[in-house]
């Protein structure tokens, strides 16, 4: 018996509304597994520290002009972050982002025991990831809850490395693509509450296989085991209400991540000398990290976010070619003009809807 007091005092901080989960635990627990990064030497670590800083409002500039989004909000460094750090940021913005869902009454033994398994796992597919993600814009992050771009220097550092490109401009792409995101979220000033909103939605509806909150633990360990390649929640999901909601998650993410894709490299050419060649290969190397990316990667798999860079690109690319860069913003006009997943396929029907 008093193993099992302990098992459950350990435990205690588990928020009872949100996930069971503890948070605690998979923040070590990604501590513990995370790889080290690649070797440099103490001078490039700290040029490429202060310049990434700087390159993500300098990017952010370069995005406004794009997108004609956020004209007058302040131009904002990004946090640089090790691996490790990147994980335990990653914690705290899925423990705050999944903290409305509102799950089932269970028993606290049986909770206390999920939240550790959990833990554990969720810890270990940061670690997996965390030697992968290259950026990301949490908009939950940061002490305020208000929004944090984290840019992962290490991996950065490799994967220049790797394609053989200058480390400035492989820093400035990258940083496109994570400021647009931060410009979405801070531009769009119902965007935020909306997704979380979809999130809790998604995590609190049960069926008669249960809750989604409650299936996370295996859809985690089917990505573990397939190495990220498995559509581990497709099999998991049931229900009209479910699939309704995942619709439009996976609709939204589509949307930012296709426009984020695009605005990138209508950008790039620019402002990166050697875009052509860090572009090419680099759709097979997808390394994105976002909150958004975090849930749906955890969720769904790599291949699944893969494409949807493709798909929401292409829908970027059609709209903007037909109506221009004002009349693709329509589409933050509010959460009923985000183009459906059939629309995503079909960008006229979207422009046929929402046209004036």
């Amino acid at each position: 018996m008093e193993a099992v007091r302990q098992t459950i005092e350990d435990t205690r901080p588990v928020d009872e509304r949100g996930l069971p989960v503890d948070w605690t635990l998979a923040a070590r627990t990604a501590a513990r597994l995370t790889a080290t990064g690649p070797a440099a030497t103490r001078a490039e670590a700290t040029e490429l520290v202060a310049r990434l800083r700087s390159d993500a409002a300098v990017a952010e500039g370069h995005v406004r002009d794009v997108t004609g989004l956020g004209l007058g909000l302040p131009l904002l460094p990004a946090d640089v972050v090790d691996r490790p750090a990147w994980a335990a940021a990653a914690v705290d913005g899925m423990r705050s982002l999944t903290a409305g869902a509102q799950l089932p009454a269970t028993p606290r033994l049986a909770r206390a025991v999920t939240a550790r398994t959990a833990g554990l796992q969720i810890g270990g597919v940061l670690a997996y990831l965390g030697g992968r993600v290259l950026g990301q814009y949490d908009p939950f992050g940061g002490a305020d809850g208000a929004g944090r771009l984290l840019l992962v220097a290490p991996n950065v550092h490799a994967a220049h490395l790797a394609l053989d490109v200058p480390s400035d401009d492989f820093g400035l792409w990258v940083c496109l693509h994570e400021a647009t995101h931060r410009l979405q979220f801070t531009a769009v000033p119902w965007l935020r509450d909306y997704f979380a909103e979809q999130v809790g939605l998604l995590l609190s509806l049960t069926d008669s296989h249960g809750g989604l909150a409650e299936r996370l633990p295996d859809a985690l360990r089917a990505l573990r085991d397939s190495r990220g390649d498995a559509l581990a929640l497709v099999a998991l999901l049931q229900g009209p209400e479910q699939r309704a909601v995942l619709d439009r998650l996976l609709a939204l993410t589509t949307l930012l991540e296709g426009h984020a894709d695009h605005v990138m490299d209508a950008a790039g050419p620019g402002v990166v000398p050697s875009l052509a060649t860090i572009r090419t290969p680099f759709p097979a190397r997808r390394r994105g990290g976002g909150l958004i990316d975090r849930i749906l990667r955890a969720l769904l798999g790599v291949e699944a976010k893969v494409k949807q860079y493709a798909v929401g690109s292409a829908f970027t690319r059609h709209v903007v070619l037909a109506a221009g860069m004002d009349g693709f913003n329509r589409v933050w006009t509010g959460p009923d003009t985000i183009p459906t997943r059939a629309e995503l396929d079909d960008p006229g029907a979207w422009l046929t809807r929402v046209s004036p």
